[in-house]
Parts: structure tokens; C-alpha cells; sequence
């Protein structure tokens, strides 16, 4: 076999050669014909006298500050991995509108042609220098809307200066340098000629149209992966990174000022004016204490949102550490993780640190919100008791756009194990390297003062196979002393007879969460934070990710029931207590508000402290339908067998209504921005 091969080479490097030899030998010969390179001269000749004549090399000296202004700025954020520098699209963007300048001041009065050159290059150049200086700190470009934070953010505006990256200053020296060789060759006595106008704002339009189209079709169903469609993207426009990456500087800067300041916002009925004027009017106001009230008061906070982690694998066997735990703990027995349009895991995100949930009655995207304004979130309010506020993930931070998100919600940073730059290969998947990267650890417990730190774990994901993902790493650790001396072939054969299933890659990756988990408590009490350290753990969602044959092993999955998942609070000495009130993701916020003390207004949420005598017992499920404990209603009609009064059911139903109302109006109509601005 290998004897054939090498002939089968052999015999294709032969006649590789001996094309490339005919390819030269007919290169030569058409050069060697008389006449021949005498025409191609007298053609390239004519080729530079008619760009001469036609200011052809003038022009795009005019245009090469522009250029370089866009390229420039996408080239510092090529980290950015979403849109490659080299993609037609944004291209096409720039490209249209440099022309559409150079049309305008080359066919207009000299005088005011270059008045204009003068003030569209120095307004573009400010935006190149804001763009990136901002970017350098902040990893996000600038935005519009981020002017009415201005005053916020003059303090750190010298900061931000002096610690730049150096070459988005070298980069403006060039632009600067191009500028002056383009007035220097700038084209003079230019008369206003408005044929050529429309002729040019015409090749715009075709343009800018041709740009759009090469950016695909958008999603309009709400997929998890809808966040990384670029007709998606532009349509919503609110996140800067993907949005400067595939349209460019200049479309950018349009696009962006005329969602901020242009387009026209969705009018209100008056039944909703009502509605939302109602629920947070000044007799709604509500700051509950009860006897749970500041139990947790100054202590830190680790939340750790466990992805996969379905009821039936916290047990002794499968998750000994983190079962420990609840000993020591609140448990909350009837907790329901549900999910509603795309991207699960972010949802909850969401959920947890805004108090609201992706909207029920209109197609949204928990991560296309980070436009709107949310005061009242985990970290805006723990900033102001003087904690600082992280995020721990596997993943970087344009995935979901976590980055720009946790900026919005008011967190100090959000951090990535695969933005490190520490990993060759996917060993970040494993949650063990929350823990043991050396970045992390130093983040995570060698703070000062205290601290809010949100880990969001990944291990228990999609693939459960062993010749895949996680499963499949884990195993070759597992097993690491055993195959270490086979080839690749012989260690993939091996892990395939080990004939590990579905479920038991599901259990093994459920087991590297425990693992991690215990490294974590090990690490409190290792930097003397075991004692003073509150950590909250929630599942994500209940494990939909599985087949229906294996979840059917352990659950229930014909109603919205089966999204049941654990959610307990462990502190060190803590006594054991059960929780039975329903739950959600909904609850989780204000809960901890209360036991770190924290004075809230409840009407700032959609759920209360499920800790309060007062709350009423309830989770809402996207489909509308809702479960308090004891009935289960779906369409206004419960459907578990238990008997319920007419009144009663109305009541529920109607307060299930009231709250999906809420939720979705403050999200649709942004409406902490107009509360915060005092409109």
C-alpha cells in the first residue's frame, strides 16, 4: 500500500512539473514574439497618461486618509472574532462611501469642495481616535448612545489616553501624513456638476445594497446561534465589536446615529402608559424586611451557574462535593430553570442579574438588550455597596456578546479562559480551569475589598459521546496512564470500548462540575474566605440538551415540569433549610438583594424574594402556562388533576398576566431609561 502511494506521488510531482514548464515556456515565447513588448509598453503608457488626465492618482490619494481610517480601526480590533478584516461587506460599505464623498466635493465649487474634505476628514479622524482609544480600554467601540454617560466617564478619559495601544497613535500619524499629501495633490477648479452627483449617489445606493445582500439573510426565528447571523446583527445593531467588524467605520458611524438618534421609538398605548405608570407609581413602592434580612450582610458573593446540572445528578454519587454542600444551606426544593428564545444558557444570565426574563409575547434575544437601560441590576447595585462585580466563563467575550452585556449590567470586567491566549487546544473546556488557571485564581481570591464574582460553568454541554468534547477529554485523563504509549488510533479505539454511553458521559461531565466545585471551596478556605464567603449555585436549564430516552429515565417530560433544577444558597455554618415555594431564575436577584442586606424596591422586578412571607408562589413558563406549587395551568385551565375554584383560577391566571405584561413592557419600551431620565 505505502509502495503505491509513493509511485501515486511520484507520478503527480512529474506532471506538476511538467505543466509549470509549459506555462513558462509559453510566457517566453509570447515575449520573444516581435512587437510584442513594445505594444504592452505603449499600453501601459496609455493606461498612466489616462489616470493622469482624469486625476485618477489625485483621487485616491483623497481617498487614502479615509481608507486608512477604516482599516485601521478594524485591523486593532481583529480580535474581535466574528467578521474577518478581508470580508466583501464591509468593504463594499467603505468603499461606497468614500465615492459618494469624493463624488460630492469633486462636483461641487471648488471652495466648498474643500471646506468639506476639511470637515468630513477631521470629524472621522476624531471618531478613529475615540473608536480606538475607547477600544484599547474597554474592548467594546464607542457609541452614540454612550454620550449621555459622559460625565460618568471623564475621570478615567486621561487614563484611557495614556495607556492606548501604541499604535493606534502611530496609525493617526499615517492618516495624518496621507491627509496632507491629498491637499497637497488635491484636485482644484472643480465646478458644481449635478449630473455627476446623482450619477455618483446612484452607484451608492447600488452599492450599499450589494453590501447588505453579501451579509446573507437574517434569522427570524429565535435560535440559540441567532446572535452570530450578520443580517441579524446589522438589522439590531447593538452590538458595537460585531457591528463595527462587518459594516465597517462609516456605515458604522451612519447606522449607529441614526438608531440612537433618528429612528423613531415604538409609541406606547395609552393602556400600556397606564399600565407601567401604574405598576411603578410611588404607592407601588415596597422595601419588605423580614427576619432572612442582611443575614448575608458584607459578606462576598460567588454565584456559580451550572450548566446542565438537571436535578437528578446533584446526588452523593455523581456530585459528592457539591451535594455536601447542602448541608449547610437553603435549598430550594420546587426551583424551575426555564428558557425562552435562543441561547439558554444566556438567558438565565440575564435573568439572574437584571430580574427579568427574555420577552414572553414578542421575539426578542436576551443578549440583543444591551442597549437598554437596567439600573437595577447585581452589579450596579452591589458597585454602590462598594463590592466589585466579575464574570468567569469558558467562552470569550464576544460569544453571546457577554462583554458588552456584563459592561451594561455595570460589571467591572467580564473574563474569558479562551481570551487568555493560555490554551492550544480545548482543555479551557473543562471546568476544572476556573479554578486552575493562574489568571483566574488571582482574580477570583486575591481581591481586595469585597467581591461579587459570577461563574458560569460549561463541562456538562453538548456532546455526551466519548469520541467528542468534553467527554471525550475527560476520558483521556481518566485513562491517561493506560494509553500514553498508544498512537492516536490506538487511544481513540480504546476510549471507544470503554463503552461509555450517553448518560455515563453525562454523569462523567456532571462530575468534572463537582470537581471544580470542589476546588473552589478548597481555595476559599485556602485565601481565608471560607467563612465570610456566601456562594450561590443554580442550574442554567434542566438538561433538554439530552435525548428524550435518557431524560425519560429520570423525569417527567411531558409538561413544562421538567424544567425542575437545583438552586441553593451554602455558607459557611449555615443551617440546613428547605425551601418548598416555587421558584425561578426570577427569584434568584431579589432573594440574595435581601440576605446581603441591600435596600431594593421590589417593584424593580418582576419576582420578589421568594424568602418573604408575602410572595406568591409561582413560575411562568414560555408557553404561558405556570405552576405555584400545587396547580398547574396551561391556557388558563390547570391541568394536574387538582381542584381549584373558578375565583381562585382567575386570580392566578390574571397575576401570571400581570407579571408577562410587566416583564415585557419594561424590556420593549426600555423603560428604566425613560425612568432614570425623568421623561
Amino acid at each position: 500500500m505505502i509502495v503505491k502511494i509513493k509511485k501515486n506521488v511520484k507520478y503527480k510531482t512529474k506532471k506538476c512539473k511538467k505543466t509549470l514548464k509549459m506555462v513558462k515556456n509559453e510566457i517566453v515565447s509570447f515575449f520573444k514574439e516581435k512587437g510584442k513588448i513594445k505594444k504592452l509598453k505603449k499600453l501601459g503608457l496609455n493606461i498612466w497618461k489616462w489616470i493622469l488626465k482624469k486625476d485618477i492618482l489625485k483621487m485616491l490619494l483623497m481617498a487614502l486618509p479615509f481608507i486608512l481610517m477604516d482599516i485601521l480601526t478594524r485591523l486593532f480590533a481583529s480580535n474581535v472574532s466574528f467578521y474577518p478584516i478581508y470580508s466583501v461587506s464591509p468593504r463594499l460599505f467603505s468603499l461606497a462611501y468614500i465615492i459618494l464623498l469624493l463624488g460630492i466635493i469633486l462636483n461641487i465649487k471648488n471652495k466648498y469642495g474643500k471646506i468639506t474634505y476639511w470637515v468630513v476628514f477631521i470629524l472621522f479622524f476624531i471618531l478613529y481616535m475615540v473608536h480606538n482609544v475607547y477600544y484599547s480600554t474597554m474592548n467594546n467601540f464607542f457609541g452614540f448612545s454612550l454620550l449621555a454617560l459622559t460625565s460618568e466617564g471623564s475621570d478615567y478619559m486621561m487614563a484611557a489616553i495614556k495607556n492606548c495601544n501604541i499604535w493606534v497613535y502611530v496609525g493617526a500619524l499615517g492618516i495624518i501624513v496621507s491627509f496632507i499629501f491629498a491637499l497637497k495633490y488635491y484636485i482644484n477648479d472643480t465646478m458644481y456638476n449635478k449630473k455627476n452627483i446623482i450619477k455618483v449617489s446612484i452607484l451608492f445606493v447600488i452599492l450599499h445594497i450589494i453590501a447588505k445582500l453579501c451579509l446573507g439573510t437574517a434569522n427570524f426565528e429565535l435560535t440559540w446561534d441567532t446572535w452570530r447571523n450578520p443580517r441579524n446583527v446589522y438589522n439590531n445593531f447593538n452590538d458595537s465589536n460585531k457591528c463595527m467588524a462587518l459594516s465597517g467605520l462609516y456605515e458604522y458611524t451612519v447606522r449607529d446615529m441614526y438608531i440612537t438618534y433618528i429612528k423613531p421609538a415604538e409609541k406606547r398605548s395609552e393602556t400600556e402608559n397606564n399600565f407601567l405608570s401604574e405598576v411603578f407609581g410611588s404607592n407601588n413602592d415596597s422595601y419588605h424586611k423580614n427576619k432572612y434580612t442582611g443575614l448575608f450582610k458584607d459578606k462576598n458573593v460567588i454565584l456559580v451557574q451550572m450548566e446542565g446540572i438537571d436535578d437528578w445528578l446533584l446526588n452523593s454519587e455523581i456530585m459528592p462535593n457539591t451535594y455536601s454542600l447542602l448541608n449547610n444551606a437553603i435549598n430550594f426544593k420546587n426551583h424551575y430553570s426555564f428558557y425562552n428564545g435562543g441561547g439558554s444558557t444566556f438567558n438565565s444570565e440575564f435573568s439572574v442579574n437584571t430580574g427579568y426574563f427574555t420577552p414572553f409575547t414578542y421575539p426578542a434575544n436576551a443578549y440583543s438588550m444591551n442597549k437598554n437601560v437596567f439600573p437595577y441590576t447585581l452589579a450596579n447595585l452591589m458597585r454602590n455597596e462598594n463590592y466589585s462585580v466579575r464574570a468567569f466563563h469558558m467562552n470569550n467575550r464576544e460569544y453571546y456578546s457577554r462583554g458588552i452585556n456584563y459592561s451594561n449590567w455595570g460589571y467591572d470586567q467580564y473574563f474569558g479562559l479562551e481570551d487568555t491566549g493560555d490554551y492550544s487546544d480545548t482543555s479551557y473546556y473543562l471546568d476544572r480551569e476556573l479554578i486552575l488557571n493562574e489568571k483566574f485564581y488571582e482574580k477570583l481570591f486575591h481581591s481586595t475589598g469585597k467581591f461579587i464574582n459570577y461563574i458560569i460553568t460549561y463541562s456538562n454541554h453538548v456532546p455526551f459521546a466519548s469520541n467528542s468534547g468534553v467527554c471525550k477529554r475527560l476520558l483521556r485523563l481518566d485513562y491517561e496512564e493506560e494509553i500514553k504509549e498508544m498512537t492516536s488510533s490506538e487511544k481513540a479505539e480504546y476510549i471507544n470500548n470503554l463503552g461509555y454511553t450517553e448518560e455515563d458521559c453525562i454523569k462523567r461531565q456532571a462530575k468534572e462540575t463537582d470537581y471544580m466545585v470542589g476546588l473552589l471551596m478548597q481555595a476559599l478556605k485556602e485565601n481565608n474566605l471560607y467563612n465570610n464567603t456566601v456562594v450561590v449555585f443554580f442550574a442554567d436549564h434542566y438538561l433538554y440538551t439530552a435525548s428524550e430516552e435518557v431524560l425519560a429515565l429520570h423525569k417527567d417530560t411531558s409538561t413544562n415540569l421538567v424544567n425542575h433544577t437545583p438552586f441553593f444558597i451554602w455558607s459557611a455554618g449555615l443551617k440546613k433549610e428547605e425551601v418548598k415555594k416555587v421558584t425561578s431564575q426570577l427569584n434568584i436577584l431579589p432573594t440574595l438583594l435581601n440576605l446581603l442586606g441591600v435596600n431594593y424596591n421590589e417593584k424593580w422586578y418582576v419576582m420578589k424574594d421568594a424568602l418573604d412571607n408575602n410572595y406568591k408562589s409561582i413560575a411562568i413558563f414560555p408557553d404561558m402556562s405556570w405552576y405555584d406549587g400545587t396547580y398547574y395551568s396551561v391556557d388558563g385551565v390547570v391541568m394536574n388533576g387538582k381542584k381549584i375554584d373558578e375565583v381562585t383560577l382567575e386570580e392566578k391566571n390574571n397575576y401570571a398576566e400581570y407579571l408577562i405584561k410587566k416583564n415585557d413592557l419594561v424590556l420593549k419600551y426600555d423603560y428604566f431609561s425613560e425612568i432614570m431620565s425623568g421623561d
